[in-house]
């Protein structure tokens, strides 16, 4: 099974507000996850985000790939293998 780490849309039309789960890469994007591990409101100037750093390490840990945007937002965070 395959674990990946990436966001689930949530928010009105037009005014998106994402959740950043873990879950399995053949689950849709806004389907089933493991864990909520953070949020990320690109609405804001600038962007805002939270990131529980020890759920995310974990998962990095144990092997879950992080999409594009997730990565990105854990080298601002701070956050590496």
């Amino acid at each position: 099974m395959a674990v990946k780490i990436r966001l689930r849309r949530m928010g009105q039309k037009k005014a998106p507000y994402y959740r950043i789960i873990v879950a399995d890469s053949r689950s849709p994007r806004d389907g089933r996850c493991i864990e909520e591990i953070g949020t990320y409101d690109p609405n804001t100037d600038p962007s805002t985000y939270s990131i529980d750093e020890e759920k995310a390490k974990k998962w990095l840990n144990n092997g879950a790939i992080p999409t594009e945007v997730v990565g990105k937002l854990f080298k601002l965070a701070g956050i590496e293998k």
